[in-house]
């Protein structure tokens, strides 16, 4: 099971461990349900996981403008298992978990300030 919390600026955020070659490191991301990917994460932090590019992905953004974003690929720990996952590369400072990374669970949310976020497997 996996528990987050809801932040002041009402962002739905949980701890995530991604495992590069260079070390893992924890970071804090946001679940994003529009975001139809796994992960995204800020190119400096790509750069200091060692993460390999495999290529250019296109993207439709969400203000419909279609760009292609560098593709890499990582690791996370997801339920206490390693899972390899389709890394996009962004300038934004912000890390991002989608749909794709979320499929297969139950995710429970309790949509006030520090409120309650539970991802669990499902049966």
């Amino acid at each position: 099971m996996i528990k987050g919390k809801i932040v002041d600026n009402q962002e739905a955020i949980i701890e995530l461990e991604v495992i590069g070659i260079n070390r893992p490191e924890k970071i804090e991301v946001v679940i994003d349900t529009g975001f139809t990917g796994e992960l995204t994460l800020p190119s400096d932090l790509i750069d200091r996981l060692g993460l390999p590019r495999v290529g250019d992905l296109p993207a439709i953004l969400g203000d419909g403008n279609e760009v292609d974003v560098d593709l890499y690929l990582g690791i996370v720990l997801w339920q206490g298992e390693e899972r390899i996952v389709q890394v996009l590369s962004t300038d934004d400072s912000k890390a991002l978990v989608g749909m794709s990374l979320l499929y297969g669970n139950r995710l429970i949310l309790d949509v006030v300030t520090d409120g309650e976020i539970t991802i669990e497997t499902l049966p």
